[in-house]
């Protein structure tokens, strides 16, 4: 028996403990830079079971990484799992070979766009972000984001003054799209946050976003 064959065999036997154990989720294969669960993207309905990675029951605060027992040869990394009955999303991360599945369990919606670049050169009458200058990178996207340890600092520097936040976001990789310190992000809460670091990894992209107060 060669890797292959192997890898098939975990396969086919992850895909029948969902069918015992699993419920029913439909796959998305994002297509373009919005809207990855528009039902054009849907290409499977397959039954999954998301569990804690090494073992472990419980789940704690701030732990977004989940271990997907499914047949992973419907699947590839960058692919939406969507649980029914409580839509539930997942992102799959990684599908590294005789290993379990990494997924990620999504919170919000996010998007993001460039700020435009300014109109003239030289001095410019405003240079603050204008949204209405603002190339789209993508919109729409399911994403982790959850709190940061790290935290911004309120311009006025005040003893009574709220510090503004900071997230951590984590992304599939999305084709054609690259983000950059500076982006925009806005979510479904209607909250806005600029990228301070992005980082591209086998698993996707993770962000670290301030959130803006103005």
């Amino acid at each position: 028996m060669d890797g292959v064959q192997l890898q098939d065999l975990i396969r086919r036997g992850n895909g029948r403990a969902a069918v015992i154990a699993g419920d029913w989720c439909d796959a998305y294969r994002p297509r373009g830079v919005s809207k990855p669960l528009a039902r054009i993207n849907r290409f499977i309905k397959l039954p999954a079971v998301f569990t804690r990675p090494g073992g472990r029951a419980s789940l704690g605060y701030g732990e977004p990484v989940w271990a997907g027992v499914f047949d992973a040869a419907y699947t590839k990394p960058g692919d939406y799992l969507v649980r029914a009955g409580d839509n539930v999303t997942w992102f799959v991360a990684a599908q590294e070979k005789l290993l379990p599945v990494v997924c990620v369990r999504t919170n919000r919606v996010v998007g993001f766009a460039r700020p435009g670049a300014p109109s003239a050169a030289g001095v410019n009458s405003y240079g603050g972000v204008s949204a209405a200058t603002a190339v789209l990178l993508c919109a729409g996207w399911p994403a982790s984001v959850l709190t940061s340890g790290t935290r911004g600092v309120d311009s006025a520097q005040l003893p009574a003054d709220g510090k503004p936040g900071a997230w951590t976001v984590l992304l599939p990789t999305i084709a054609g799209v690259v983000f950059a310190p500076g982006d925009l992000m806005t979510d479904d809460l209607g909250r806005t946050g600029v990228i301070s670091t992005a980082e591209l990894s086998a698993l996707g992209w993770r962000l670290l976003v301030r959130q803006t107060t103005t």
